[in-house]
């Protein structure tokens, strides 16, 4: 065997070399394996018997496919012995000379320390009791055994160890080599972790491991992660992986028969995963980060540390290409940094992965969501043949609902794009066919990955892929992890119950289904409406959700250029500008939800109307951008005049389609602006009472005198008159005094009796209600009745504010209100009418700043979009500052956009 490392000194012949090692590990109580440093790679190493002692044999299992042979136990004291010495020496430094040999076998003095004035191990198992002093061939002059006999001599006086009294029965471990069900017993210990000892390292991913105190011994693979392996030849010879031997020794150097805690996290196939934790680090993540280890995703799942870590330690090894990555190409080596993250505008979901985005630079993308599947149907190209109708977006379950739920969520939005890899273009196969060069990605709004809450509600599923392949997304765990939550909840695809069915009718062209149709449009005045193509500049095709069906709709009062077409006589040029005009149409509506009206239809089954986007139109629109002409046809529209105003505009400046304008005397058109301008008209007001719905009550500050005269007045009465108690019957309804907590007497109004115990009022000057006994209330004095002074306390709520529906967010804006207003003077302007009471901005009454704004910026509410064109200004205000806070995650918002998906953004229900 090589030697571990060269005489540490000059040795005469009579004396043995003295040499050095680390010890690697304990084979029993009388014998150790001593390693040398690593230099390139796993050092040499040697058996080391300790001379003349005798230390227990440890238990011992049958040997397999022998029926015969039977588990050996523990001698008496024996794994006493050997944790005496794992736990001096395993990882120390030590020093032994090799006295003879004996049938390959090295008998040695072994030290602890660099010389032999450490401590003498031999000499320290003797005196503990815990090995026997081999006596036969004793030789007188050899001062090492006398002095072994005599420790032995004072262990047997002092009873230790071996010479205790009731012969070590009790030390003989119950070792438990099989389990009966392993996954009950992992199940049992609820991944806590439990102690153990490292006893045999197979390869860098896979011990075998004592359990403490019950001494279970198990194979344990490390979770989420795979070594190179020895495979074994039919002829029994190892045949190591590249590293594999590397790894090992990796592990080994740190784990084996070292005391550590492991969490046992899953049991597929009789295979027991698991995590080892060490003061030290994990071991999974070294292994990763020093290019001993892959990532894998069957056991990923289970790894209970964060396996987000874990890819980032093999990443981390892949970019440094060490070891088992030497020769590691990135997926998105060849692209630039701007061009691998970036942020774009999201113009239209193309299906339900993948999506079109305008980058700063104007230049529009496709981007596939990585490592999903969109909804399919298993018989489709079946169903193309048979039915030459077949529309995959209605047709395919859950493919509406998919790409619905992206529409909502992303377009016209600003996203977060990280490409992961590009995919290849393929030529048509056999079945199967061609696709163009894909960019695959990873795109977040708000923080939030859009493939995980796609998968997570059951809309999409995961990729699966050979465990070489590394085409894939950077945030895969998270995407698996999402869809076994959609499975264990039978979220969409994985639902049990019957898939939705959408049977949406298409009257495109279809003049007699249009003609049937167009008075209902017509009633309905503005109808909801989201537009699926955009045909050109002025031509849209719509789907009209209340209605389920599909329409081609022509934008009224305007004279739009028209693209190319292909006609009879051959393909028709495309006008100037309509490019342009198409492309402006497309950037503003397309994919949005819109309002139509409805005027009349072509011919040809198209409908004719006015189409209305967040409150612009998009006739005039096209107008203004000098994109399009008024057709005399607006002039008995309402929307004439603004059409008129516009196109002057662009004709003046020569814009566009009017570069080539020549200037002729026209009759000046006066612009009349129908919009009113927003009035601010602050009055200050007293707010008394703020209720859980954030409605608020407020007092005129210019009657507040007038009120105060009348408390005092109607008080000083009832004190000289007291009314009789109990002698008021209350109705509802009814106006009334009624007696408050602090014992001074209000004006009230009885708003519901439950019986004379619990009477409902409402104290008409402050707002707030209570639920009084009828011995408490008494009937108005004439004098002080609502016709003397009219109710003072008036009820409003925030204007631009949607108070949150979930119960502890309102509690809390609630509570911010009160502080800051209950019970102050503010200033208040009404803004518009609400169905109950008006709509409202408050103002601080020293600082002036507006109460909601701060509500919004706090992230407290969200803003409600108000369409009116004279309130803009303030809504843009409103959605500005409801934007920084959600850039902050602040309070609603820390867990970004859950808006559209009622907070259920990644299959957790409430």
């Amino acid at each position: 065997m090589a030697s571990v490392s060269g005489p540490a000194q000059t040795a005469s012949a009579s004396a043995p070399p003295l040499q050095r090692g680390i010890v690697k590990m304990v084979l029993s109580g009388c014998a150790i394996i001593v390693r040398g440093q690593p230099r390139g790679g796993p050092p040499p190493e040697r058996q080391i018997n300790l001379s003349n002692i005798r230390a227990g044999a440890l238990a011992r299992r049958a040997a397999q496919g022998q029926p015969d042979s039977k588990d050996t136990p523990d001698e008496p004291w024996a794994f006493q012995a050997r944790e005496f010495l794992r736990k001096k020496l395993i990882g120390k430094e030590v020093c032994f000379t090799v006295e003879y040999k004996n049938m390959h076998r090295e008998y040695g003095m072994v030290y602890l320390g660099k010389d032999t004035t450490g401590e003498n191990i031999a000499e320290s198992l003797v005196s503990e009791g815990l090995a026997t002093v081999r006596r036969e061939g004793f030789r007188g002059n050899n001062p090492e055994q006398a002095r072994l006999c005599d420790l032995e001599d004072q262990s047997k006086a002092s009873k230790k160890g071996l010479w205790s009294e009731g012969g070590g029965a009790q030390t003989i471990r119950n070792i438990k080599y099989t389990i009966e069900n392993p996954r009950n017993f992992v199940d049992s210990l609820h991944q806590k972790p439990i102690n153990a000892i490292i006893e045999h390292v197979r390869d860098g991913s896979v011990v075998r491991a004592l359990l403490l105190p019950d001494y279970y011994l198990v194979t344990v693979m490390l979770s989420g992660i795979k070594c190179p392996t020895f495979k074994r030849e039919g002829d029994g010879t190892e045949t190591p992986e590249p590293f594999a031997a590397e790894a090992r020794f990796f592990t080994e150097s740190r784990l084996l028969q070292r005391d550590v805690q492991i969490i046992l996290e899953s049991c597929p196939n009789q295979i027991i995963l698991g995590t080892i934790l060490h003061p030290n680090g994990n071991i999974t993540e070294l292994l990763l980060k020093e290019g001993f280890a892959r990532c894998v995703d069957w056991s990923m799942a289970v790894y209970t540390q964060g396996a987000e870590k874990l890819r980032a330690a093999e990443r981390s090894a892949k970019e440094r290409k060490v070891r088992i990555w030497k020769d590691y190409v990135a997926p998105t080596a060849n692209l630039d940094q701007k061009d691998r993250q970036f942020v774009a505008k999201v113009m239209q979901v193309v299906n339900a992965d993948a999506m079109v985005v305008k980058l700063n630079s104007g230049e529009y993308k496709t981007i596939h969501l990585s490592s999903i599947r969109p909804p399919r149907n298993e018989g489709e190209e079946k169903n193309k043949d048979k039915d030459k109708r077949f529309r995959p977006l209605y047709d395919i379950p859950y493919m509406f609902e998919a790409r619905e739920f992206l529409r909502k969520k992303l377009i016209g939005k600003k996203v977060n794009v990280t490409v992961d890899y590009i995919r290849a273009a393929t030529g048509p196969g056999e079945g199967t066919p061609a696709f163009p060069e894909r960019t695959c990605a990873t795109v977040t709004i708000g923080g939030i990955n859009i493939a995980e809450a796609l998968v997570s509600k059951g809309l999409a599923t995961v990729i699966r892929y050979r465990q070489d392949d590394d085409q894939r997304s950077s945030h895969y765990d998270e995407l698996l992890a999402a869809e076994a939550r959609a499975i264990k909840n039978g979220k969409g695809l994985h639902s049990k119950k019957e898939v939705p069915i959408h049977r949406v009718a298409d009257i495109s062209g279809e003049t007699q289904k249009a003609k049937q149709f167009l008075p209902f449009l017509q009633r309905a005045g503005r109808s909801e409406a989201v537009v699926e193509y955009v045909f050109s500049g002025s031509r849209l095709k719509l789907y009209m959700p209340k209605e389920t069906c599909l329409i081609t709709f022509l934008l009224a009062g305007i004279e739009c250029p028209r693209s190319s077409r292909n006609t009879p006589g051959g393909v028709q040029v495309a006008e100037p500008f309509s490019d342009e005009a198409m492309l402006f149409t497309k950037e503003l509506v397309l994919q949005r939800e819109v309002e139509v009206e409805v005027e009349s239809m072509d011919k040809a089954g198209n409908f004719i109307g006015w189409l209305h986007i967040e409150g612009v139109n998009l006739s005039v629109a096209l107008v203004e951008n000098a994109l399009s002409k008024v057709h005399f046809t607006a002039e008995r529209s309402a929307y004439y005049k603004t059409l008129v105003a516009a196109e002057e505009g662009c004709r003046q400046r020569k814009e566009k389609i009017w570069a080539n304008y020549e200037e002729k005397p026209v009759e000046e058109v006066v612009h009349l602006s129908e919009e009113k301008e927003r009035v601010a008209n602050y009055k200050p007001v007293y707010v008394t009472e703020i209720t859980d719905t954030l409605h608020f009550y407020a007092q005129d500050v210019e009657t507040g005198s007038q009120l105060e005269n009348l408390m005092e007045t109607m008080r000083a009465e009832i004190a000289a008159q007291p009314p009789v108690e109990g002698s008021y019957s209350p109705r509802r309804g009814d106006y009334c005094i009624a007696k408050f907590a602090d014992g001074e007497w209000y004006r009230a109004r009885v708003e519901k009796v439950e019986s004379p115990a619990k009477v409902h009022v409402f104290y008409i000057d402050y707002g707030n209600r209570e639920v009084v006994s009828s011995t408490r209330l008494a009937p108005i004095p004439p004098a002080f009745s609502t016709r003397t002074l009219p109710v003072q306390a008036t009820e409003y709520t925030f204007a631009f504010i949607q108070v949150p529906q979930d119960e502890d967010a309102r509690a809390d804006v609630v509570d911010c209100v009160v502080r800051d207003i209950q019970n102050s003077q503010c200033l208040l302007n009404v803004e518009y009418s609400g169905a109950t009471c008006p709509h409202v901005t408050i103002q601080f009454g020293d600082t002036k700043e507006d109460v909601g704004l701060g509500l919004v910026k706090e992230g407290l509410v969200m803003v409600d979009v108000r369409k009116e064109k004279h309130l803009q200004k303030m809504v843009t205000e409103y959605l500005n500052s409801q934007e920084s806070a959600k850039s902050a995650r602040l309070n609603i918002w820390r867990y970004g956009d859950f808006r559209a998906d009622d907070a259920d953004e990644f299959g957790y229900s409430r």
